[in-house]
């Protein structure tokens, strides 16, 4: 099993650079969790990764909380589907969601520990927490081996 990968994010704009790094590795059937606290920067993560994988800095990117999904046509045909599970009582409430129809394009989640028995085994972690300054963020990616070497280069 491969360490995982520790970068410090100084700001929000380290936080958007390292998406925009993480956004070609991903691909149709990807799953991407965000864990962390609240306020950690998972979804500021999820907003530069949907704007890098649209090419366009100024898509509207909602937070999914109240509508706990918001799907995105991307180019080259992807589909992606941010989750925020925050609020769903488990994994029974995933089917009303539409989880098995969305995992056939990228899923990114927050709150991934609702997932229970239907959490991909083979996603790439994304661990967001609070760093030593206000706005300093660590991540920890970890999973994915094979795709993540070239990131910390």
């Amino acid at each position: 099993m491969e360490a995982p990968l520790t970068v410090t994010l100084p700001d929000l704009a380290a936080t958007g650079a390292l998406a925009a790094r993480v956004a070609p590795l991903l691909r149709p059937g990807d799953a991407l969790l965000l864990e962390g606290p609240l306020g950690a920067g998972k979804s500021a993560f999820a907003r530069a990764l949907l704007r890098a994988l649209a090419g366009d800095p100024a898509l509207e990117v909602p937070s999914p909380s109240f509508t706990l999904v918001q799907s995105y046509d991307l180019p080259g045909g992807l589909e992606a589907h941010h989750f925020d599970l925050y609020r769903l009582d488990g994994p029974a409430d995933l089917e009303e969601l539409g989880w098995e129809e969305a995992r056939r394009g990228l899923v990114l989640v927050e709150w991934p520990e609702r997932l229970g028995s239907r959490r991909p085994a083979d996603a790439l972690m994304l661990r967001m927490a609070y760093g030593a300054g206000e706005e300093e963020r660590v991540a920890t990616l970890s999973g994915w081996p094979d795709r993540l070497k070239d990131l910390d280069a």
